[in-house]
């Protein structure tokens, strides 16, 4: 069973994604570095009738990145093709998704620090020259061959910045990182969520969502939906304070936003390991999850709330995390 605060997509999230996300920069809520230089670079390309520079977005799960690549094809007025690192295996796939792009035309490509080397060979002379380098035949008789292309813009997402190879990361004229959002931000984005749904929600529901949202608006999405389905069903669609607080009891999220997992790995660090330090490859073996899973969805927000940190011997429980489970440090 995936979790409430799982920042990564779930199949329940793609239909209410598709309906809440907003179509232009002026509808979207937060990260003001990266939507006013974007809302610059796209106004500056307008003027000039030039393209946009290739453009990379990387930062947590859940903060926006496909939304924003979304909306720059939208405030463009051109066609975007999505796609994703993991869904590109072969030289030949990307070559038949670029060639099928035209002038001006947006490629996503979602998790682009799990494209192969080989694919990334492929990709720079398209991004540098707009064109495509392709071998004919095998052996002394093989040819080369340069397929020109439409100018396109290359929009790439990743969670994972550091993976990201050196030759590729530099070919991106425009670098954006995406913050966790802070907690007006959140509540301006449940308003917005909740008006849309036709959702009934009082100032302090509000609130109380978006200070366990985790700074992640599709989280907060997600809360939303699940607090109006107990609504509908025990409190006649009215979404109140209290209505809240009950839902989020039942779901098991505390007034710090951590749900069981959360908890369930700070009690493993804190009883069975004395507070650490301990190796995250012997944490997940505790939790019985996956190392990568405990680095990009337990761990972020716990560092963030400084529940936790960080050392060179492996991870240990700061004083704030005994505190807040109710524990006496020995």
């Amino acid at each position: 069973m995936e979790r409430v605060f799982c920042p990564h997509t779930q199949e329940e999230d793609r239909s209410i994604e598709q309906h809440l996300r907003p179509h232009s920069l002026q509808d979207f809520i937060g990260q003001r570095k990266a939507k006013e230089s974007l809302d610059i670079a796209i106004t500056a390309a307008k003027m000039r009738g030039g393209a946009l520079d290739h453009t990379l977005l990387y930062g947590p799960p859940g903060l926006g990145k496909t939304t924003l690549a979304y909306i720059i094809a939208s405030e463009r007025g051109v066609n975007i093709k999505v796609t994703s690192g993991p869904a590109i295996t072969r030289p030949g796939d990307l070559a038949a998704i670029l060639t099928n792009l035209r002038e001006e035309d947006i490629l996503f490509i979602d998790e682009i620090h799990r494209l192969s080397h080989q694919i990334e060979e492929v990709l720079y002379p398209a991004m540098e020259d707009f064109a495509l380098d392709i071998v004919i035949g095998k052996g002394p008789g093989a040819k080369g061959l340069r397929l020109h292309l439409s100018p396109f813009m290359l929009v790439g997402a990743t969670t994972r910045f550091a993976l990201l190879s050196p030759p590729l990361r530099d070919r991106f004229g425009m670098v954006f990182k995406l913050d966790f959002y802070s907690p007006e931000d959140i509540a301006s984005i449940v308003r917005r969520s909740a008006q849309i749904l036709h959702i009934m929600i009082d100032d302090g529901g509000v609130e109380e969502i978006s200070r366990r949202s985790r700074g992640t608006p599709r989280v907060a999405n997600r809360i939303l939906k699940r607090v109006r389905d107990y609504a509908e069903v025990r409190a006649g669609g009215k979404v109140s304070h209290e209505v809240v607080l009950e839902a989020l009891k039942r779901l098991e999220i505390d007034d710090k936003g951590l749900d069981e997992a959360d908890r369930k790995m700070l009690y493993a660090i804190t009883q069975k390991f004395g507070g650490g330090p301990v190796g995250l490859d012997t944490i997940a073996a505790c939790l019985s999850e996956e190392t990568d899973t405990i680095m990009e969805i337990y761990e972020p927000y716990l560092l963030q709330l400084g529940l936790l940190e960080r050392t060179p011997r492996g991870r240990v429980a700061t004083s704030l995390a005994y505190e807040h489970l109710g524990l006496l440090r020995e």
